[in-house]
C-alpha cells in the first residue's frame, strides 16, 4: 500500500499526472473534468491545441461558465500551478460541481491539508465521483480507519473505477479477508497493469498450493526464477560443486520395464485424479501467464521476468529470452541473472557472462554466484572467490556456501569448515550437511549428527541418507531404516536401495520390489541388478529351446539385467551372459563375459574360458582361467589343474589342484584333491 501525503506518492495514486508518471491511462482518473488531450505534452501540435484550448477556457472561465472554472482548475493542477488553479477549482465547487471538488482536495492534499482534502473528496464521492471516492478510501486507510476504508474504496470499485478497485483489493489482501481475486481481476481488465501482475501472482501461488506434495520435512520448495543446479558425490553425501547450489536440476530418468504405479485408479472418463488436478493447476497458470503478458506489454518487469519464467518451464525458451530481455533492459536483475542462464544453456557463454556481471553489478547474488562458478569452472580461483564473497554480500547465503565447496576443493580444510559453519547457521541445510560430512571425516561423528539432523529437518534429503549411514555404522538398524524410507520417500535412488536391501532381508518382497523398482528407475545399477534378481527368482528355470521353436521375447528381469549390465554392473553382465547363452547366442554370451572379465570379474573370466574351449581356443581360454584362479576362483583353478594334467605337465598340475582345494567349494575341493592325489601317484610311479 502506496501512503498519501507527499508529491512523489501523489504520482503513484494515480491523481496527479507527470508526463514521466507510469500508467498515463491510470493517472488520467484521478482528475476529473479533463477534455480528450487537453493536458498532454507529446509534441508541437498538442501543445498549440492546448495552449488554445486553455485560453478559450480561461476566457469562459473568467465569465463565470463553471464547466471552463472546472477544465481550467485541473489544467493548472496538472500544470502544477496551484495558485492559479485554486480559485478556479473553489469557484466551479461553489457552483456544485463534483470534478472541481474532487481535484480541489487534490490541491489541498498537495498543500498539506488532508483533512480539508477529505472534507471536498467526500462532497465529489456522495455526488457520485469514483476518483474521489478512491482518494477518500486511501485517506482513511492512512489514518487506521480500514472500515470506513473499505466502505469508500468499495463504493469506487463498484463504480467501475480501476485505482479503487485496486487499492480495495490491496486492502482486503492485507487483512486476509477473501474478494481481493475479484477486485484485482476487475482492476486488470480496465488495463491496471500492476493488479494483473498481482492476479498474477495469485494464480500462480495457488497452482503451486494445488500440486505440492504433502509436507513430509523433505524436498524442494518450488522457484519461479531458474537457478544453477549441482550434483551429487557418492558415498556419505555432500550435495554440491564449486558453483551455485541446487535449483535448476533434471527428474531422474525412470525410462525402463515397470509395473503399474499403485494409487487411485482411473475415472470412467479414463483421466486419473493426478490427471484432474494436473489440468486444473496448468489452467490457473496458463491464466497467470496470460495475465503477466498483459502487464509485461504496458511496462511491468517483474511480469516480464515472471513470464519469462513460465515460458522457459514450458521450453518456449525463445520467447522466455525474449521476455527476459525486455525486463533486463528496463532493469530487473533476476531477469539479467536468468537470461545469462539460458544464454549459458544454449552454449554462449560469454554473452552469459555479460547479462551475470551486469545482474551481479545490481545487487543480484544469484548471479554473483554463477560468476563464481564459471571462474572456478576455469581454473581462476581467486576471481571466483570475490565473486562468491560479493554474492554472500548481497544477502546470498549460497555464497558462503560456494566459498566453503571451493575451500574444499583446494584442500583447505578450516576455511571451508568456517564457510559452511557461517552458511549452515543462516539456514542453509546443504551447507549444514557438507559441514556434517567434513565433521564425519574428521573423526567426530557426535559433532556432525546434530548438523546432518538439521540439515535432514530443513528437507535435504542428502542429510537424512547420511543420517541413515551414521546409524548402520553403530548397528542401529532400526533408525538407519527409518532415516533411509524418508529420504527415499524424496526421491532419493541409494536410500531406495537400501531400504529394498532391507525389506528383502525381512522377507517383505513385495515392499523390497517397490523400493527397489525406485531406485533402478533412478538409474542405480545395483537396484537394477537386485531387481532383476527378484523377479529372475519367480520364473521356472529355462528348458532348452526345441528344435524350430522361435527364440522367446526377452523377459522383463532379463531387461533389468542388461540396463544394469550396460552401466558397468559386473554380476549383471555375467548374468546377461548366461541368459544369452542358455538362448544359444554364443556372440552375444562371449560379448557380455568378456566386458565382465575385463573389468575384473572373474566369473566372467571363468565364463569366457569355457566359451572358447568349446571353440577350441583352449591356449586364450587358460589365459582367462588363470586370472580367474588368481582372483580366487576355485573351478577356474581345477580347469587349469586339468587342462596341464592333459598336457603331461604334472607338477604344474598339482600346484593349481592345491588351489583349487584352497578356494573351494566343496565340491570342487574334494575333485581338485582325487586329482592332486592321482598326479602324485603318476609322478612317484
Amino acid at each position: 500500500m502506496e501512503f498519501m501525503g507527499d508529491r512523489a506518492t501523489l504520482l503513484e495514486t494515480g491523481r496527479f499526472v507527470q508526463p514521466h508518471s507510469g500508467n498515463a491511462a491510470d493517472a488520467m482518473q484521478g482528475l476529473d473534468g479533463v477534455e480528450p488531450g487537453v493536458g498532454r505534452h507529446d509534441g508541437t501540435a498538442d501543445a498549440e491545441e492546448t495552449a488554445g484550448a486553455e485560453a478559450r477556457h480561461r476566457g469562459a472561465a473568467d465569465g463565470g461558465d463553471t464547466a471552463s472554472m472546472s477544465v481550467l482548475g485541473a489544467l493548472l493542477l496538472r500544470r502544477g500551478d496551484l495558485d492559479g488553479a485554486e480559485p478556479y477549482l473553489r469557484g466551479a465547487t461553489a457552483d456544485g460541481d463534483r470534478a472541481a471538488a474532487n481535484n480541489l482536495g487534490v490541491l489541498l492534499h498537495q498543500r498539506g491539508y488532508p483533512d480539508e482534502a477529505a472534507g471536498w473528496w467526500r462532497i465529489a464521492a456522495v455526488a457520485g465521483s469514483a476518483a474521489a471516492a478512491h482518494a477518500l478510501g486511501r485517506h482513511f486507510r492512512e489514518r487506521g480507519d480500514e472500515p470506513a476504508a473499505e466502505y469508500w474504496l468499495r463504493q469506487s470499485a463498484e463504480q467501475g473505477h480501476a485505482l479503487g478497485a485496486y487499492a480495495l483489493a490491496d486492502l482486503l489482501e492485507h487483512r486476509g479477508d477473501g474478494g481481493a481475486e475479484r477486485w484485482l481481476r476487475t482492476a486488470a481488465e480496465q488495463g491496471h497493469r500492476e493488479a494483473a501482475y498481482r492476479l498474477a501472482r495469485a494464480l500462480e501461488g495457488r497452482a503451486a498450493e494445488e500440486c505440492r506434495p504433502p509436507a513430509d520435512g523433505l524436498g524442494e520448495p518450488p522457484r519461479t526464477v531458474p537457478e544453477p543446479g549441482a550434483g551429487r558425490d557418492a558415498g556419505i553425501v555432500a550435495r554440491g560443486r564449486a558453483g551455485p547450489p541446487a535449483g535448476r536440476g533434471e527428474a531422474p530418468d525412470t525410462a525402463g520395464p515397470r509395473t503399474a504405479s499403485s494409487g487411485p485408479g482411473p475415472r470412467r472418463d479414463g483421466r486419473t485424479a493426478q490427471d484432474t488436478a494436473r489440468a486444473g493447476t496448468d489452467g490457473l497458470v496458463d491464466e497467470a501467464a496470460q495475465w503477466y503478458r498483459q502487464a509485461a506489454a504496458r511496462g511491468h518487469r517483474r511480469a516480464a521476468l515472471h513470464l519469462g519464467a513460465i515460458l522457459e518451464k514450458r521450453g518456449e525458451l525463445k520467447e522466455a529470452g525474449r521476455w527476459y530481455l525486455t525486463a533486463a533492459r528496463d532493469g530487473e536483475p533476476r531477469a539479467a541473472c536468468a537470461l545469462g542462464f539460458l544464454l549459458r544453456d544454449a552454449g554462449d557463454e560469454e554473452s552469459a557472462a555479460v547479462w551475470w556481471l551486469r545482474a551481479a553489478q545490481d545487487g543480484d547474488g544469484n548471479a554473483a554466484n554463477a560468476l563464481g562458478a564459471l571462474h572456478a569452472a576455469r581454473g581462476e580461483q581467486q576471481t571466483a572467490e570475490r565473486w562468491y564473497r560479493a554474492a554472500m554480500d548481497a544477502g546470498d547465503v549460497n555464497g558462503a556456501y560456494n566459498l566453503g565447496l571451493l575451500c574444499a576443493a583446494q584442500d583447505r580444510t578450516p576455511q571451508a569448515e568456517q564457510w559452511y559453519r557461517r552458511a549452515a547457521y543462516a539456514g542453509h541445510r546443504e551447507a549444514a550437511n557438507a559441514l556434517a560430512v567434513l565433521l564425519l571425516q574428521a573423526g567426530d561423528p557426535v559433532g556432525a549428527e546434530p548438523w546432518f539432523s538439521k540439515a535432514a529437518e530443513a528437507g535435504s534429503v542428502d542429510a537424512a541418507f547420511n543420517l541413515g549411514i551414521l546409524h548402520v555404522g553403530r548397528d542401529d538398524d532400526r533408525t538407519a531404516l527409518t532415516w533411509y524410507e524418508r529420504a527415499a520417500a524424496a526421491g532419493h535412488t541409494e536410500a531406495a536401495l537400501q531400504v529394498g536391501i532391507a525389506r528383502l532381508r525381512d522377507g517383505d518382497e513385495h515392499e523390497a520390489e517397490r523400493h527397489l523398482r525406485c531406485a533402478a528407475g533412478g538409474g542405480n545399477a545395483e537396484a537394477a541388478f537386485r531387481l532383476a534378481t527378484v523377479l529372475d527368482a519367480r520364473q521356472p528355470p529355462p528348458g532348452p529351446p526345441a528344435l524350430g521353436e522361435p527364440r522367446a521375447e526377452k523377459s522383463e528381469c532379463e531387461e533389468w539385467y542388461e540396463r544394469a549390465a550396460e552401466q558397468g554392473h559386473r554380476r549383471a553382465q555375467v548374468r546377461v551372459g548366461m541368459l544369452a547363452a542358455a538362448r544359444g547366442d554364443m556372440d552375444d554370451a562371449a560379448r557380455w563375459y568378456r566386458e565382465a572379465a575385463e573389468a575384473g570379474s572373474r566369473s566372467g573370466a571363468f565364463n569366457l574360458g569355457l566359451l572358447l574351449a568349446r571353440e577350441g581356443s583352449e591356449r586364450e581360454a587358460s589365459l582367462w582361467w588363470t586370472r580367474a584362479a588368481r582372483a580366487g576362483h576355485g573351478r577356474a583353478a581345477l580347469r587349469l589343474a586339468l587342462l596341464a594334467a592333459r598336457r603331461g605337465e604334472l607338477a604344474e598340475g598339482q600346484r593349481w589342484c592345491a588351489k583349487a582345494v584352497e578356494l573351494g567349494p566343496e565340491e570342487v575341493a574334494e575333485r581338485a584333491a582325487k586329482l592332486r592325489e592321482a598326479l602324485l601317484q603318476e609322478l612317484t610311479a
